[in-house]
């Protein structure tokens, strides 16, 4: 292998490897430690904002596989992402049922 070749594959596992931990930070995908599904939308957040950032140092350097599959990744993050906040924001406006005594006649 290239060594060409080796960055590219090493770089192309250190996005996967940030794209496994933001989807388990938004919780999509059970913990690899602790084996449930948990939410942090800070810390999916943080995440997705470093892969942007990988994407705006690298641009120029990357081959066009390499672009598009950092693109894409993000675009999924930021897609999952909208979609968890949506949650919160549905939960947080849905009235609460008032809980209703049952009639007795």
């Amino acid at each position: 292998m290239e060594i060409s070749d080796k960055d590219s594959q090493l770089f192309l596992q250190l996005i996967f490897m940030y794209h496994a931990a933001c989807m388990e930070q938004l919780g999509k995908v059970k913990s690899t430690i602790t084996g449930k599904i948990e939410r942090n939308l800070d810390a999916a957040q943080g995440t997705i904002d470093l892969l942007d950032m990988l994407k705006v140092k690298t641009k120029g350097n990357l081959s066009h596989d390499e672009e598009r599959f950092i693109t894409e990744l993000i675009r999924e993050l930021k897609l999952n992402f909208v979609d968890e906040k949506a949650k919160d924001a549905s939960a947080a406006s849905a009235p609460s049922q008032p809980k209703t005594e049952p009639k007795t006649s």
